[in-house]
């Protein structure tokens, strides 16, 4: 089937893809009866390529070295010669009777070959180019395996000299990869893992030459410089499967996560599958080292079979892999046990090296078969977020009959653990709320539950239910975004101090007392900091409210690599207070200190992305409120260390303030809002200093009450700054778009509704409530508002009563009525505020008698005679143009219909928009449409093959309009972020809208050339064959990745749309759709 991974493969099946499409739409037309053209030209210049193409595939061939390129490259140069052959014999029929039924077969079947075998042809060479360069990544990893032999300075030098070039080679065949992928994703993890592998190459050296130096020297701490060494190596290990892994890829889902659980299981095999022969050679060689690469692969093999048995889909495969690894522990412990005391030669140590392969076969076989059956199972798990939890529960909510097999129930469950998770940090009112609305989630989720086991999921009880469970699921998650951020500016107020103290402790000289028990405290404060900072980035990462994958990933990849580097920062340190003069071991924890920070302040920028900058500033205001009660407090209790502690905690919060206000204006290309910033981050940055100053004369004497005094006028001033710099970063993040799920409000009570209306102004103003005014000034401006009105409405009568009539006065319609918005509301203003009264308005004078010659006179005619009344009432208006119609006729999706699914999805994401004066909106409700169809015309439900053509060209021009208004607002957009986001997002968008019609032309080829078949799972289509089945898959996945990237491409333009340039001619309106009560 065709694949589109490289740029260079979708390059070559599109225009073969467009051609064959065409001869598709002429075998249909000549079904109809019409007949064939002569088509001996276009088959014959097919011909010439083909050969030539023939003839490339078998030099390619024969000049390959690759033994699985020359016995997958044949098969597939057959089947683009046979196709080749089948289409001239098509053309040769058809010259003679254009109305051949064979013919048309023979022209179908050579086209379906034409595409298929290209596809595979291509398919087969790019293998063969991913082989080489998997081949250079594992001959690092046999470099890698041989660092536990590198013993001496000298081994060190030839170790580097021969890695290097390896090494160097292996990044620049992985760049050029990574440009030529189409999956963005692929190419993401591309980088990211090279990346790391650069990073950690001077760690590996370096933790090379401590042991070196530390085992040469004879001194202590090296068991602290083996056990860095192997972290560094098996990190680099680890990174490197993973290249490999991803560089075999060839599709990829668009909802995928890195936390999913079949990508999870999907890596832990391929470490199994990578570390299994060095495993393998540590167990045949009896003279193996206990401890070293060897048990280390092995036991590695170990972790991630239990990795993928937590994650089995089938129990009873998680409880085999779990024995089987039970049983395997069990004899490496006593095989160790044994080589440790120099018995690895005896029968049992051999008997037992035997056993422990054997079963490690058994292992593979059965972790490879949890995978299989995992990812066959089609199972969804809850979303990794808290906003995709509430998104699934919400969904479910909004369709309880549906058969979503437990999915939005189990994400709204998994809400309630989430939170409860939050709220242990938790102490006060925010704790107790949070658990409060667990507890009433938990109640309307278990009401709702023993509804729809009544069958009762659509009684009016289970509506109400659901609306007030949605509500709940929606304030608990603001809950959990307001206590985390809260969370966060407490954690990383400070991120460096508990590092620079054990770096002191452990920089401190021979002699010194209680120098090992002041290291080791200064240990564990730091491991203890540096966990708590990992915890709550993974936290916020899960329940924080940000739904960007890349940043999600992106904190959770951060906090995991600090919590990895934690024991080894603490060895490391531990090495230099053992050896202070070990110029080599001060180096290597110098290494791993940059390191350590430079992970840690990625994930501090990472955090500070994902949270609003608005709340945060508040919630460090906050802070800083309550550190001054404690410092006052601390005045009375002539408390100096206290003092001293909390006037420091306000100047670092001051410092955060900064940081992330300064991140605000750097990200922003607004002028005013960057200048408006900037000008209140200098008057903070200059009351930091005095503030400090002033606290150190404070701590001295705080007795002084100048110095009390003084103190506290400078605090003042610093917390002033902070309100202007939360104001002027505020005025930006608030806009006039409701959030995003926003709750509407509750049907009106019609119960007190009166059709007639009061008799008199006085009867309106004893019911209306009165306004209350605060300030004179907006009372005057109302006042000149009444006047100019009440002007304007004597003016326009006036006019209107001075007019020629005829008639009597007993015909003319009355007056019209005072404007009573205006009058209403000016009655109820005080007398003492608003003056007098205006006065009524006058009476129109008497109309002037019927002169009929008047009009003759003026050369005016007689104005028509009205119409006289008839009993049927007059045709109705046309209706406003609305997006009703595209709510209406869009079709309800079943549970087996995954396309229609997807195409569901987007329809709902939508529709709350108006499509008006919403170029983007307008073409995404038509994709929505349009997908709808689709999954109608590959079901077989109605159309032809032509349909099934031109419905995906007429998605994937969609496509390219959805890209075209996408980029042109993010090109107008002044914050960076949110532009990079916005393009990174739909820039995939005509890639996947190229594959679809690619995928879209290899099923109509398929339509009807096999007999269909029952599928009793009632799937996506009724395939005839193996090739139509997969053909199918690929082309659901197609659609869902184009939808799913549809979707995050409108949410993204909304977010962005709040942040255009002001000059950018910008006509996009995002008018949200309300209930008709609102």
């Amino acid at each position: 089937m065709p694949v589109f991974h490289t740029k260079t493969i979708e390059s070559i099946l599109e225009p073969v893809a467009q051609q064959v499409s065409k001869l598709v739409i002429l075998h249909e037309e000549a079904e109809d009866g019409n007949a064939m053209p002569d088509l001996s030209r276009p088959v014959q210049a097919v011909k010439l390529a083909v050969d030539n193409l023939i003839k490339v595939g078998y030099e390619t061939i024969h000049n390959s070295e690759d033994q699985i390129l020359k016995q997958e490259m044949p098969p597939a140069l057959n089947r683009v010669e046979e196709a080749s052959v089948f289409l001239i014999q098509a053309s040769d029929m058809l010259r003679t009777d254009p109305y051949s039924a064979a013919a048309r077969k023979k022209l179908i079947d050579g086209s379906r070959g034409i595409l298929q075998g290209t596809s595979a042809l291509l398919l087969a060479f790019d293998e063969s180019e991913v082989r080489k360069i998997i081949r250079i990544c594992k001959n690092v990893l046999e470099y890698l395996a041989i660092t536990e032999v590198v013993e001496s300075l000298e081994d060190l030098v030839t170790f580097v000299k021969n890695l290097s070039p390896v090494l160097t080679r292996m990044a620049k065949e992985v760049d050029t990869r990574e440009r030529e992928l189409t999956h963005q994703v692929h190419r993401e993890w591309l980088q990211r893992a090279i990346e790391q592998v650069k990073q950690l190459t001077p760690a590996l050296i370096s933790g090379i030459k401590i042991f070196v130096t530390t085992k040469s020297q004879g001194g202590p701490g090296l068991e602290e410089a083996q056990s860095n060494r192997d972290y560094v190596t098996q990190k680099m290990s680890n990174e490197i499967h993973e290249i490999i892994r991803v560089l075999q890829l060839t599709t990829y889902d668009e909802e995928e996560w890195d936390a999913d659980d079949i990508t999870v299981m999907k890596k832990a095999q391929n470490v199994i599958d990578g570390k299994m022969k060095q495993a393998q050679d540590w167990l045949v060689d009896t003279q193996a080292v206990v401890g070293g690469a060897g048990e280390h692969a092995l036991r590695q093999i170990l972790e991630d079979s239990l990795c993928i048995a937590n994650r089995c889909v089938n129990p009873e495969d998680g409880e085999n892999i779990t024995k089987t690894v039970s049983n395997i522990e069990s004899m490496i412990n006593a095989l160790c046990e044994l080589r440790q005391q120099g018995k690895g030669n005896t029968p049992q140590a051999l008997s037992l090296s035997r056993g422990i392969v054997q079963m490690l076969r058994e292992l593979q076989d059965k972790c490879q078969k949890a995978v299989t059956a995992s990812e066959r199972s089609g199972l969804k798990k809850p979303a990794h977020t808290v906003g995709g939890k509430l998104e699934q529960a919400q969904r479910w909510l909004a369709n309880s009959a549906m058969d979503d097999k437990g999915l939005g129930q189990q994400a709204a469950r998994m809400m309630i653990s989430d939170a409860l998770k939050v709220a242990e940090g938790l102490q006060g009112p925010k704790r107790a709320e949070i658990l409060q609305l667990c507890n009433e989630v938990e109640n309307l989720t278990d009401q709702l539950n023993d509804l729809a086991r009544k069958g009762m999921t659509n009684s009016p009880q289970a509506r109400a239910v659901a609306a007030a469970l949605s509500q709940k699921l929606n304030q608990l998650k603001s809950k959990m975004q307001d206590a985390l951020v809260t969370q966060v500016a407490d954690d990383f107020m400070d991120i460096s101090t508990p590092l620079k103290m054990m770096s002191d402790a452990a920089m401190t000289p021979f002699g010194t007392p209680r120098r090992e028990e002041n290291f080791e405290e200064k240990a564990r404060n730091f491991s203890n900091h540096a966990s708590k900072l990992a915890a709550t980035g993974r936290s916020l990462a899960k329940s924080g409210g940000c739904n960007d994958r890349r940043t999600v990933e992106g904190i959770q990849t951060c906090a995991q690599q600090v919590d990895d580097l934690i024991p080894h920062m603490v060895k490391a340190a531990r090495i230099v207070l053992m050896n202070p003069a070990n110029q080599a071991s001060v180096e290597h924890f110098d290494l791993l200190k940059g390191q350590w920070t430079e992970n840690m302040e990625k994930l501090r920028g990472l955090i500070d992305e994902a949270i609003d900058t608005a709340a945060f500033i508040r919630a460090n205001e906050e802070g800083i409120l309550q550190d001054t009660d404690r410092t006052e407090q601390a005045v009375m209790n002539l408390d100096a260390p206290g003092i001293v502690n909390n006037t420091s905690s306000i100047a670092r919060r001051a410092h955060r303030i900064l940081q992330v206000a300064k991140s605000e204006a750097d990200n922003s290309e607004d002028p005013q809002f960057v200048e408006r910033v900037n000008d209140t981050i200098n008057d903070l940055r200059n009351t930091i200093a005095p503030m400090v100053q002033n606290a150190k004369i404070l701590a001295q004497n705080p007795r002084d009450p100048q110095a009390v005094g003084g103190w506290r006028g400078a605090n003042q001033q610093l917390i002033n700054a902070v309100g202007r710099v939360r104001q002027a970063v505020g005025d930006r993040a608030n806009h006039q778009y409701p959030p995003h799920g926003s709750d509407f409000p509750a049907p009106p009570d019609f119960s007190h509704l009166n059709i007639s209306e009061p008799s008199s102004r006085s009867s309106r103003s004893l019911t209306s409530p009165k306004p209350s005014l605060s300030s004179p000034k907006p009372v005057d401006d109302f006042q000149k508002l009444v006047d100019e009105a009440e002007s304007a409405v004597r003016s326009a009568m006036s006019g209107l009563w001075s007019a020629p009539r005829h008639g009597s006065p007993r015909d003319f319609p009355p007056p019209p009525p005072p404007l009573p918005g205006i009058y209403d509301r000016a009655e109820q203003m005080p007398h003492r505020q608003l003056g007098s009264v205006p006065p009524p308005v006058p009476p129109p004078p008497a109309p002037e008698s019927y002169n009929p010659s008047a009009y003759r006179d003026h050369g005016e005619n007689a104005p028509p005679r009205p119409p006289l009344p008839r009993d049927t009432a007059p045709p109705r208006p046309p209706p406003p143009e609305t997006d009703d119609e595209f709510e209406m006729t869009f079709p309800a999706p079943q549970a087996n219909q995954p396309i229609m699914m997807a195409a569901h999805a987007l329809h709902m994401d939508v529709k709350q928009w108006s499509s008006r004066d919403n170029e983007i909106i307008a073409a995404a409700k038509k994709m929505a449409l349009l997908m709808a169809r689709l999954s109608q015309l590959v079901r077989g439900e109605g159309g032809t093959k032509k349909d099934l053509i031109d419905c995906a060209k007429a998605i994937a021009e969609q496509s390219e309009e959805v890209t075209r208004i996408a980029k042109g607002l993010a090109m107008d957009c002044t914050d960076k972020r949110m532009r990079t986001n916005l393009l990174q997002v739909c820039e995939r968008i005509p890639t996947i809208g190229t594959q679809l019609k690619i995928l879209s032309t290899v099923k109509a080829t398929m339509l009807g050339a096999q007999e269909p078949i029952a599928c009793p799972d009632g799937s996506e289509i009724v395939c005839g064959s193996e090739e139509d089945m997969e053909a199918t898959e690929m082309l659901v996945g197609n659609a869902q990745n184009l939808m799913q990237s549809v979707r995050e491409t409108v949410q993204c333009a909304e977010a962005a749309s709040i942040k255009i340039r002001v000059d950018s001619g910008y006509s996009i309106r995002w008018t949200r759709k309300r209930p008709w009560y609102t």
